[in-house]
């Protein structure tokens, strides 16, 4: 009994001290900033970017330079092709995919079918569905809308709130108002998740409510972007007053820059490959669960 004791405390271990140099990633799409971001990151952590990724339909055939990878950007008409080459070379490769909202559910889709674990960092598209999708094949992913270290922890503090205090701000109104550069497409995935918070806290608020500020120069005016920012930001301030405007509450998160998502979703990866070796019966993660493990570097 004691030697298989010490065999499986010695399989673990080694399982937890895995070289990141042994875990394969793939980014799709690295030619653009926040995937080029994730890409940088990953080298920097260590770990083998795969030298091709996937952009979209018939806007490919270049190439992108990660961290000094050069990586072939390939459109998405090829991509069977592309994947039968990663998963010959690199068999237990980690897809991570910030692409576009419109193709969120039909990319999670193409790599369940392929039976490629992935890291779903683009927001949008109909979650739900991917969420459903992604159960039911049984393929290993982590899923959130927000890849930042401390957002993540005010998410879970949040949740710890709701749930320990329903209703507690039953009768406040609340307005929410997020900022992020004039590309961004969608309402902000972590502004709808902090909605639904405040919701089972007692609040009446729809995510359709939210303020999406992308013009510029209301963002510097009112929002107090710096101009430096401008292009890669996420300011969100979520305002509540009491019924009789007696008391106001204010949180406020405000990111310059991608360094924090990019570093978080290098940890996801980092998790979710310790999760595929472990052979770990829950599949479907989020960022939470990557923070509550204590996978942050």
């Amino acid at each position: 009994m004691a030697a298989i004791q010490a065999e499986n405390a010695a399989s673990a271990s080694a399982t937890e001290n895995a070289p990141t140099s042994s875990i394969s990633v793939m980014v799709n799409d690295c030619s653009g900033k926040m995937g080029h971001a994730v890409a940088e990151a990953a080298v920097a952590a260590g770990l083998n970017l795969v030298p091709l990724a996937i952009t979209g339909p018939k806007m490919g055939n270049s190439r992108v330079a990660c961290g000094g990878v050069a990586v072939q950007i390939i459109g998405a008409e090829e991509r069977d092709s592309v994947f039968d080459r990663v998963l010959n070379e690199y068999p237990n490769v980690i897809v991570v995919d910030y692409t576009l909202p419109a193709a969120v559910n039909s990319n999670a889709e193409y790599y369940i079918s392929r039976g490629v674990p992935f890291v779903m960092g683009t927001t949008g598209g109909d979650r739900t569905k991917l969420i459903d999708t992604v159960k039911k094949a049984g393929t290993y992913a982590v899923i959130a809308p927000q890849m930042g270290k401390q957002v993540v922890a005010f998410q879970a503090a949040m949740d710890i709130m709701a749930q320990n205090f329903p209703g507690a701000f039953a009768g406040y109104t609340l307005k929410v108002t997020e900022s992020h550069q004039s590309s961004k497409v969608d309402t902000s995935g972590t502004a709808k998740a902090i909605v639904e918070y405040f919701q089972k806290l007692g609040v009446k608020f729809n995510v359709d409510e939210i303020e999406r500020v992308r013009d510029p120069s209301e963002q510097v005016r009112r929002m107090h972007v710096p101009e430096d920012y401008l292009g890669g930001h996420a300011f969100h301030t979520y305002k509540l007053l009491s019924p009789d405007g007696t008391v106001a509450f204010e949180f406020q998160h405000n990111v310059m820059g991608r360094s924090i998502y990019a570093q978080g979703t290098v940890d996801a990866v980092l998790f979710l490959a310790k999760k595929v070796r472990e052979g770990a019966d829950q599949k479907l993660y989020n960022m939470i669960d990557v923070l509550k493990e204590g996978s942050m570097r």
